[in-house]
């Protein structure tokens, strides 16, 4: 039998994450398949140069959570971005100076570890496998829709990491940790992959370069 046909080209150029930050958010449904995805995710973020540091991880229930917590997210790292050493001492001034209305009385600036720019990219990470009632179907089409819509209103590309499984089989084989002879690829991997690429579009597309 020849070989399946299905899955991405590799990019055109090398990718290079390194001046990139990226969030994952992943649900805890299925939470052996979840873990694994995760996991392989990060790797291959820190493979194509994403700094450990520019990568932050936060979970919610089920898929269905996904598109909210992604769009709060983008907005919170925004907040974040904006702020200051400033902004987190609150502008006080030091009870012990003999004028504390004065400008010299405020604390001087320090080093604040806060990130210094938003969200390159988001990425989604879901597990959805069918049973015995309509609840698959309906949880399946309304994430996709709704994550497609945050990415759109936000300009933040949202990659879309969420397994849409018949079976248990299905899904441990698209995270790697299949229970047969072929333990499947961990698609995590790709989306990983997609991420760097579309956030480094995005980047030289908004400067207008093409």
């Amino acid at each position: 039998m020849a070989e399946s046909i299905k899955g991405p080209a590799p990019p055109p150029t090398k990718l290079d994450g390194s001046p990139l930050r990226v969030a994952i958010v992943h649900s805890r449904w299925n939470k052996p398949v979840i873990d694994a995805l995760v996991a392989g995710t990060i790797a291959k973020l820190k493979a194509t140069g994403v700094k450990e540091s520019n990568i932050a991880v936060q979970s919610v229930p089920g898929s269905f959570e996904l598109p909210l917590a992604c769009s709060k997210v983008i907005s919170g790292s925004h907040v974040q971005a904006g702020a200051t050493a400033n902004d987190l001492l609150g502008g006080l001034t030091s009870l012990t100076s003999p004028n504390p209305n004065s400008r010299s009385a405020t604390p001087a600036p320090v080093a604040a570890s806060m990130p210094h720019q938003p969200f390159d990219a988001v990425i989604a990470i879901g597990v959805l496998i069918k049973g015995s009632t309509m609840h698959f179907e309906y949880i399946s089409e309304s994430v996709s829709h709704a994550l497609m819509r945050v990415q759109l209103d936000t300009g933040v590309p949202v990659i879309f990491g969420v397994l849409t499984a018949l079976t248990d089989d299905q899904a441990l084989e698209r995270a790697g940790i299949g229970r047969g002879e072929n333990k499947g690829h961990n698609h995590g991997e790709d989306w990983a992959l997609a991420a760097v690429e579309m956030a480094s579009h995005s980047r030289r597309w908004a400067e207008g370069k093409f």
